[in-house]
Formats: structure tokens, sequence, C-alpha cells
């Protein structure tokens, strides 16, 4: 860290926890307001192309370093595998 970066405090948007952060490295991400959701992201966790409104409205929010990473993990981690319904040769 340079001696010249500022550091300042605030609360991650994921988790809520207080941390600290140099405003110039943090990781943001944009949200609506209106919705709580990323522009162009549905509540089902859909993507779609956003409206020019919500990304017009939409602003910046911190994530904490931790919350990446779990991400990160999430992003990483094999899909889950569910075992297929196979019929029963004995019941007709």
């Amino acid at each position: 860290m340079a001696d010249d970066e500022i550091t300042t405090i605030g609360g991650c948007y994921v988790c809520k926890r207080t941390f600290s952060f140099v405003p110039e490295s943090v990781t943001v991400v944009s949200i609506d307001p209106e919705t709580g959701l990323p522009p162009g992201m549905t509540v089902l966790g859909t993507l779609r192309e956003p409206t020019r409104e919500a990304s017009a409205r939409a602003v910046e929010k911190v994530v904490c370093p931790d919350c990446v990473s779990r991400a990160k993990q999430f992003l990483e981690a094999p899909a889950p595998r569910f075992e297929t319904w196979r019929s029963d040769p004995d019941r007709g």
C-alpha cells in the first residue's frame, strides 16, 4: 500500500460487516436501489438486458474481500449432481 492511499471504513453490501478499504482498489457492484439487485438481474437470478432507467439510477456498493472470495468459490465449484429417477422393472 502506498503512503498516499487513504483507507476508509464502510459496510459490505453483501454481508453488512464493517471493513476498512482503499476506495480506489475495493470491489464494487452496481445496484439498482429500486430493486436491490444489479441492473438486468431478475428476482429469480436470471439475467436480461438492463433497462436504460435501471442503469441510470444504479449506485456502486462496496463488497468485502471475504464475500468476493466466497463468490469466486461458488463460480469455481462443480455443478451439483442429482440422481435420476429409475423405473423399477419389477413394478409394471
